[in-house]
């Protein structure tokens, strides 16, 4: 193993621990020496790699907005329409939050403006839906009398409320769940030609484009301990 290799390992075990930390006990109590001695390294080593807490709660936020935007692109890339990439992004977002402590941990951070640095991840989401909702406008695939406003407001207080009861519950993020919600919406959301060519429960594209985003961005579900 190199020494940069080492350096990456021991960074990403860091950036692991630090989200549970912050997930159990949230910013403010969370403990940088918790953090060092789970992720099996010195408080020299945290140090080295990150200069404060706030510095490991910037990288957290980080690595969850490439993860998301990343996720966000590969559906944009195989979309059939603007209101199945809006289904599957949602999908996609879902998967990663509920696979990834990491991009959990971060996509909280990220909208808490308090310990933010002007990255507000519940912003991305919403310009992302009100993007996709101009888009299907466009397409003439919206039913009649949708107000994309309002549209997107219900979308983004929905999903990201199912963000919030998934703490208690993981469920709240299941793909049943997201398909659910999207059977009750899409009748209302879509023109009847363009419903009958959605799928609820996601394309492909969705499930490509999480595996994917976790694959190339975010650390793994869980490490050994690392050198620094």
């Amino acid at each position: 193993m190199t020494k940069q290799e080492r350096a990456a390992r021991t960074r990403d075990a860091l950036l692991l621990a630090a989200a549970r930390e912050f997930q159990l006990h949230g910013y403010d109590r969370a403990k940088l020496s918790v953090i060092s001695a789970e992720a099996g390294v010195s408080s020299g080593a945290l140090h080295f790699h990150f200069e404060n807490k706030a510095a490991l709660a910037q990288a957290l936020r980080t690595e969850a907005s490439h993860s998301l935007r990343r996720a966000a692109r590969l559906v944009h890339s195989r979309r059939t329409s603007a209101l199945q990439a809006l289904v599957d992004v949602s999908h996609a977002l879902a998967d990663l939050l509920r696979r990834s402590i990491v991009v959990r941990a971060g996509f909280v951070l990220g909208c808490e403006t308090e310990h933010g640095t002007g990255l507000n991840l519940r912003q991305e989401w919403q310009c992302c839906v009100q993007q996709l909702l101009a888009e299907a406008d466009d397409e003439r695939t919206l039913a009649q009398g949708v107000l994309q406003q309002h549209m997107a407001g219900v979308l983004v207080a929905s999903t990201v409320g199912y963000e919030v009861l998934s703490r208690s519950n993981p469920e709240w993020l299941s793909c049943f769940t997201l398909t659910a919600f999207w059977e009750l919406l899409l009748p209302t959301l879509a023109a009847p030609p363009a419903l009958t060519h959605l799928d609820p429960a996601g394309s492909d594209a969705a499930h490509r484009a999480s595996a994917a985003a976790l694959r190339t961005g975010c650390v793994p579900a869980s490490l050994g301990p690392a050198a620094p």
